[in-house]
């Protein structure tokens, strides 16, 4: 049986130090019999401001943090969805906040450009203005995988079921949803919302999350977990760095949709 891995981090400011932490928490997973891991969203940078992601944008297929990944994935012989990555756009002034994923050869076989960007204000220090440095994507995308059909999203889209209804209708399995919740947002809406994504297309919801106070002074919620197609949390990890790692059961997941059918 396949097993999937979301992985926890508290990212900063400083791309090397996230680095060698994802590194050390995926090759735990990887011993842990991790076929797919799936990276949180802004796991190689957290800056002061948002913006300062733009700092550290890659030309897609090169980089230094597409390079890290690709070295991972091939090292440890798994598949790494790789949270989000800054990849630069034909505005110099903004960027794709991509979700990419390698495979076990560590070559990238797929990449989805987060569709729905988060504009809200929140009080205090919660100001989150997306759309002024982040192009949003167009398609939704799927891809084939050793441990199922893997339909992406990022963080926000999880508020937006049509996203991952049309993944469903695709043939997506698994959902990966790499994410960076607020704290004040995630207490209330990050489970419920995982739950009803899950539950709704009868899907396996893989939630890598940031978790902690960040160089930015804000504090995102964590609470990293994997729900099954009948809206069990099957893995979670709360607080700090860390990982779960779950049993993708397809044989149950088809056995389900045949029971109880959603078209």
């Amino acid at each position: 049986m396949a097993k999937v891995a979301a992985i926890q981090m508290c990212s900063v400011s400083a791309v090397g130090t996230n680095l060698l932490t994802a590194q050390f928490l995926m090759t735990r997973a990887m011993e842990a019999g991790a076929n797919l891991i799936v990276l949180p969203e802004n796991f190689a940078f957290i800056g002061a401001n948002e913006a300062d992601t733009l700092l550290i944008k890659e030309q897609y297929g090169q980089g230094r943090v597409q390079d890290f990944i690709a070295a991972q994935a091939k090292e440890l012989g798994v598949w790494i969805v790789g949270g989000t990555i800054p990849i630069a756009s034909s505005d110099e002034s903004k960027i794709f906040a991509s979700s990419i994923v390698w495979n076990d050869k560590g070559e990238q076989v797929a990449r989805y450009d987060k569709i729905h960007l988060l504009n809200a204000d929140l009080g205090g220090l919660e100001h989150y203005q997306e759309p002024e440095y982040i192009n949003p994507g167009q398609n939704s995308v799927i891809v084939k995988t050793p441990v199922g059909v893997l339909g992406l999203s990022v963080s926000y889209d999880l508020r937006f079921p049509k996203h991952f209804r049309q993944l469903r209708d695709q043939g997506a399995e698994l959902f990966a949803i790499p994410s960076c919740f607020p704290a004040i947002m995630g207490k209330l809406h990050w489970r419920p919302l995982l739950k009803a994504r899950a539950i709704e297309n009868q899907c396996y919801a893989i939630g890598a999350a940031q978790q902690g106070v960040h160089d930015s002074h804000r504090q995102t919620f964590g609470q990293t977990m994997v729900v099954g197609p009948w809206g069990r949390v099957l893995g979670f990890h709360d607080i700090g760095i860390g990982y779960t790692v779950v049993d993708v059961d397809l044989e149950r997941l088809h056995f389900l949709r045949a029971e109880f059918p959603i078209d």
